[in-house]
């Protein structure tokens, strides 16, 4: 079969899970590694992702990465940066990344408008992966939708639980702050929902409507006493669950609704959500009612491994984008592809 020369760009959970598949995946090859840390340069990407060595040296040099021969790079750094994206394309390197942009939404137009010009400039093609946005928000929901036989409202919820899979970012999501701090200075940004809406536009277009409105809820939940966790407390009284309901409205009804719900733990809060586990769970009104759930199981364990779901999210649409013509690809112009190399 076809092999496809991958740079990995960006090392944190997301890039240690796509480098150990590059390396078991007979379709792929590491060609190149970029490290944000200094005490990662120089190191072999194999170490750093807790497997056998591949002869790959970390670095950070951004101008060698970008002479380095591959097909495409999985750009996956904790901030997106379209001028580098673009240069990536202009250089002949065809770009997968999980942080978008996703769809072609007014909100991110001159994102994606640069990047389809440096496109059509390096005759490559960009897709923007990732499981929500992403994955479980449109491209799954979607797919359901065939099976329908009238849809009144998609509801779908991502759920959390940061006790049992702790994050280094709990408290600067906003856990620990005054209830009443949070909610009239919520964590997450204002834009934050124009950055989900781009799944909800895809769903939407796909089934003939649009994004009239968008809205947006917050209710927090308090700890009923002081939950400790890896990195510090949430004391007693303050936020210890976070569930935000962002809603995409057409023709005066709502159509699609994302809920969030992030918690510390299940017992020692208050109100307890009945929200289900940890994972991806999406509801559909209509006829048939249905719902689909999906979560993710390590060791017999289940653990929210929303991480390694982003980064296959990615690194499974390399070939098919690879293989596109030249632009700013979307799951709907990817259409229906069976991931290459999975069956080993």
């Amino acid at each position: 079969m076809k092999t496809y020369r991958v740079i990995q760009w960006a090392t944190g959970t997301v890039g240690k899970v796509a480098i150990r598949h590059i390396a078991e995946n007979p379709i792929l090859q590491l060609a190149g590694t970029w490290v944000s840390s200094e005490a990662k340069v120089g190191r072999d990407a194999g170490e750093i992702a807790g497997i056998p060595s591949l002869g790959v040296v970390a670095t950070n040099d951004v101008e060698a990465l970008i002479a380095t021969e591959a097909d495409c790079v999985h750009f996956a750094p904790a901030v997106q940066d379209i001028d580098l994206v673009c240069r990536l394309l202009r250089s002949g390197k065809n770009v997968v990344s999980p942080i978008g942009p996703y769809y072609r939404t007014e909100r991110f137009k001159p994102d994606w408008e640069a990047i389809e010009a440096a496109c059509m400039d390096g005759g490559t093609s960009f897709h923007g992966s990732g499981i929500h946005p992403g994955f479980a928000g449109d491209l799954l929901p979607l797919t359901l939708t065939r099976i329908m036989e009238r849809l009144d409202h998609i509801h779908v919820y991502e759920v959390i639980d940061l006790l049992a899979n702790p994050s280094n970012y709990i408290a600067f999501m906003g856990f620990g702050r005054e209830c009443e701090d949070l909610l009239a200075n919520p964590s997450r940004s204002a834009d934050a929902p124009q950055f989900f809406a781009q799944s909800m536009a895809l769903v939407l277009d796909s089934l003939g409507h649009s994004i009239d409105d968008l809205t947006t809820e917050l209710e927090v939940a308090a700890a009923t006493k002081d939950i400790a966790y890896p990195g510090g407390v949430v004391k007693k009284g303050t936020v210890a669950g976070q569930h935000y309901e962002w809603t995409a409205w057409s023709d005066g009804k709502p159509r699609m609704t994302y809920h969030c719900f992030w918690v510390m733990g299940r017992e020692d809060i208050e109100p307890q959500w009945d929200c289900g586990g940890s994972g991806y769970r999406v509801r559909f009104e209509g006829n048939p009612p249905m719902e689909v759930s999906l979560g993710g199981y390590r060791n017999g364990e289940g653990k929210y491994i929303g991480l390694p779901w982003t980064a296959m999210a990615g690194i499974n649409a390399i070939p098919a984008v690879c293989d596109h013509a030249p632009g700013f690809v979307t799951h709907p112009d990817l259409g229906l592809f069976g991931p290459k190399g999975l069956m080993r």
